[in-house]
């Protein structure tokens, strides 16, 4: 996404003085005509958004024509659970947490969202009320796809179809390992755990966490306190098992790590 305007017809505009809070206003295809000026106009290459790269750009051009984009300020709500789900989103700028309610009404943090991710593909697909709640972390741009047209997407286009599965696949998988961490009775144990899940190779031979989370987003994560998770976090740099890079966190002994995970290694918990 970018300032300006490009004749490609997998571009498309919006200006963002149009856009307020939660507003909506309608995606115009690149070319099309041009917005007033004095107005900040954003351009969304659509080819770059990981579900619809590759596409034939008329494909692209039909969708630009009828998304929809939305601005929402940090700590907003983009999606409640219960509500229908009446479009797929992607999210083209800022950050947001997917979380969901236990029976005593406290939010447990799920996962995170990154430019480029999408969500709302379930209710898209079967029509079923929203299963979890979506909350922007920081002020976030994102496209809407209404669900007759997403689901035009899906069904017509095979390579959209392919990744859709995947990720609902990645996705169940992660849900089973996040069932796992949860039944991990030491903290310290269940945090290390998550840190394995969530560290993924990375430029150099790095294993890294990408935008780590907030240490309260952690605690809420495995349902624990943010003092614990300072502490078991300060164990690991401490023995030099992770170092942290402003917003990144670089595992250097995985090995280590998981011994700690498992408890066959001081956890540093006592």
């Amino acid at each position: 996404m970018q300032d300006g305007k490009e004749g490609d017809s997998s571009l498309v505009t919006a200006s963002m003085e149009a856009l307020p809070e939660a507003s909506a206003a309608k995606a115009l295809p690149a070319g099309d005509q041009a917005l007033p000026t004095g107005k900040r106009v954003l351009t969304v290459h659509l080819q770059q958004i990981p579900l619809l790269n590759g596409l034939h750009p008329q494909v692209l051009a039909q969708v630009g024509r009828v998304m929809v984009f939305r601005t929402y300020p940090k700590g907003a709500y983009v999606l409640h659970k219960g509500e229908e789900g009446e479009h797929l989103l992607f999210l083209l700028s800022g950050r947001l947490q997917v979380v969901d309610l236990t029976e005593d009404n406290r939010e447990v943090e799920l996962s995170f969202m990154e430019p480029g991710d999408y969500i709302g593909e379930l209710s898209v697909i079967d029509g079923m009320p929203r299963s979890a709640s979506v909350v922007a972390t920081e002020p976030s741009f994102l496209a809407f796809l209404s669900r007759t047209h997403a689901q035009n997407l899906v069904y017509t286009q095979p390579l959209v179809a392919e990744r859709v599965l995947k990720r609902m696949a990645a996705k169940i998988r992660q849900a089973s390992m996040h069932r796992v961490i949860l039944g991990i009775n030491n903290t310290f144990h269940r945090f290390y755990t998550l840190i394995l899940q969530m560290a993924k190779p990375g430029p150099g031979g790095l294993v890294v966490i990408e935008n780590l989370p907030t240490q309260q987003e952690i605690a809420a994560m495995i349902n624990t306190s943010r003092e614990t998770i300072s502490r078991a976090l300060r164990v690991l740099l401490q023995k030099g098992i992770v170092e942290k890079d402003l917003r990144r966190l670089i595992v250097r002994d995985r090995a280590a790590l998981q011994r700690m995970a498992v408890g066959q290694e001081d956890s540093g918990d006592s």
